[in-house]
């Protein structure tokens, strides 16, 4: 290829990578339905996308660490403390069951189904077993399950990738020898062995972290750069001794850095996450792009029977035999087995390994990237499209109800959460101070537990169960910070109370999340109102406001609460209830303490 023509393939790979992506955000679908078609048709239109011109032989060890770089950073994001107990047990049953169901289910059926031989079969059997938190993490974010169910399938999905890695290498090196017997312990010690090298590189990529994040304490853009350059340098490491045990190597390292005290992480990663979007998208444009449409005409049908295969038959029973006895609700269990998309991993796999396998003559070895292709095409689409009313069918989704978290003491904003209360909307507050976490309490408002303000500002943490954060200290300085820091770590929106006009504040002036209320209606002017005799009247929406009153929010009929902000104005519908605020208590349905 000219030079002109890799430009121009570059530029379009980037372009629909990043488009692709854009319009999935905008349309709210998960952004693989895209990318996957875009790559496709890209690669039918033009050959100048196609990675192997663009990249040679070195595309397969590209993608090797970019998968590595993936699996880091859904490391950093999980939690060890969600990974006890029932969870832990469950999602180790899902791991060991899921792949040997997975693998002699599809390995019994491929032949039959695509005319391969035994090997070629193993071979897309063991690729298929992956899942990945690629896909698993955007669809949960949709379907909004119980955060049990969360944990279950993000764990799932993380942990499954590098051991399908290392289990499709290992299958690779089997079926390409003549010598080789899947059946035997030479295979386990094998498994071993890779398991062995991938920890080891993880404590050596842990070692270098620390270095860098703790002992020289790097700011947020040499931490990134440092992190990027660790795991990339660890993972190309491993995977020279032994092939992909770079992916433990990586995940290892994120979850040591996510989970042992003193690691100085930078405070927000916008960097390294755009950075592993990019990545994602990339990557699954540029696999796509190698499938050619005559590939996929044959297996077309049967790839669709194999999809219908796993879906209705394969994942059901893995759900059934690793969720007996666990505690789990039937519809839970019942969601498990409907949630197994595959995902970049197994496009990886197959990329790597089917041409090599093709070009040693194995019968079939040419079908594996079509049909893996069509089954991550097919389960995408099909779980984005069923998840959620499946989730909601079966009781496995969160209500849509707002369950709003308020942080601040004072006793208006203690009013505040009584009113909203007696609205019917599920409150939770936080407050420093002893004693306005004892006002809370005599409020006979659930308090939320001390540390959990300082889990929702840790960039690696979630806050669970709550789904807006309203930030109403007397420090508008800490309300602008906290509100740049939780953002993220919060299903919803987060806000803050506006400073006073003419702030002098560091931060407050200039940052922050969504201000409550307006530009009139900011702290000290509550906070005085509240102290002359204002208060909030709860009252259905039917009907025009009150003289003098304003409203504050919407509690609408489905339980989902809409405050009015500087940006917007909540327009109540039939059937909602406002909270106000205005100077005469003439109805005390929601008294503040004191």
């Amino acid at each position: 290829m000219s030079e002109d023509q890799i430009l121009l393939g570059i530029a379009l790979t980037v372009a629909l990578a990043a488009f692709s992506q854009i319009l999935a955000g905008r349309l709210r679908v998960p952004a693989l339905i895209l990318l996957l078609p875009a790559g496709f048709t890209a690669g039918a239109l033009t050959d100048v996308i196609h990675p192997d011109n663009l990249l040679g032989g070195e595309f397969s060890a590209l993608v090797s660490l970019s998968v590595a770089v993936i699996l880091y950073d859904a490391g950093v994001g999980l939690d060890l403390r969600h990974f006890r107990g029932r969870i832990r047990a469950i999602v180790v049953r899902l791991l060991v069951v899921g792949i040997l169901v997975t693998f002699l289910a599809v390995g019994a059926v491929s032949p039959a189904l695509f005319g391969m031989s035994a090997a070629s079969a193993a071979m897309t059997a063991v690729i298929l077993v992956v899942s990945g938190p690629t896909v698993v993490g955007p669809l949960l974010e949709y379907v909004r399950p119980t955060d049990r169910l969360r944990h279950i399938l993000v764990w799932e999905g993380t942990l499954i990738d590098p051991i399908g890695g290392i289990l499709g290498a290992l299958v690779f090196h089997a079926v390409s020898s003549s010598q080789a017997d899947l059946g035997r312990g030479y295979q386990l010690g094998q498994f071993a062995i890779s398991m062995a090298c991938g920890l080891a590189g993880g404590a050596v990529g842990v070692a270098l972290l620390w270095l860098t994040l703790r002992v020289m304490r790097l700011g947020e853009t040499l931490g990134t750069i440092a992190q990027l350059a660790v795991v990339i340098t660890v993972s190309a490491g491993c995977d020279i001794v032994r092939d992909d045990t770079g992916l433990i190597a990586a995940i290892v390292t994120g979850l040591a850095v996510a989970n042992i005290p003193g690691f100085d992480m930078p405070a927000r990663r916008p960097f390294f996450e755009t950075l592993v979007q990019l990545i994602i998208g990339l990557l699954f444009v540029s696999i796509s792009s190698t499938v050619t449409p005559a590939s996929l005409k044959p297996v077309l049908l049967p790839s669709l029977a194999l999809v219908a295969f796993l879906v209705l038959v394969v994942r059901p029973l893995v759900a059934v035999l690793s969720t007996r006895k666990s505690g789990l609700t039937r519809g839970e269990r019942g969601f498990i087995g409907w949630m197994a998309p595959r995902g970049i991993v197994a496009a990886s796999t197959a990329s790597a390994f089917s041409a090599d396998l093709a070009d040693q003559g194995l019968a079939g070895a040419s079908k594996i990237l079509p049909v893996t292709f069509l089954v991550i095409v097919g389960t995408v689409l099909l779980y984005a499209l069923t998840a959620a009313p499946v989730a909601h069918r079966l009781g496995a989704a969160r209500p849509s109800r707002t369950r709003p978290l308020l942080v601040g003491g004072d006793r208006w904003v203690v009013a505040m959460g009584s009113a909203l209360r007696s609205a019917g909307v599920d409150v939770l507050m936080w407050a420093g101070d002893e004693d306005e976490r004892e006002r809370i309490k005599d409020a006979g408002i659930e308090l939320a537990q001390g540390e959990l303000l300082a889990t929702a500002t840790n960039p690696r943490a979630r806050l669970e169960g709550v789904t807006a954060v309203f930030l109403l200290t007397d420090d508008d300085d800490f309300n602008a910070l906290a509100s740049v820091m939780v953002q993220g770590n919060v299903e919803g929106h987060v806000y803050r109370v506006g400073p006073p006009h003419g702030s002098h504040g560091v931060i407050a002036p200039y940052t922050g999340g969504d201000l409550l209320f307006g530009t009139r209606l900011v702290r000290h002017v509550l906070a005085e109102r509240y102290r002359q005799g204002a208060r909030y009247l709860v009252r259905p929406a039917a009907g025009p406001v009150p003289q003098d009153f304003e409203t504050l929010f919407v509690v609408r009929a489905d339980g989902r609460l809409d405050p009015v902000t500087d940006a917007r104005a909540a327009a109540p519908a039939e059937g909602d209830i406002l909270v106000l605020f205005g100077p005469i208590p003439l109805t005390r349905s929601a008294p503040g303490p004191g």
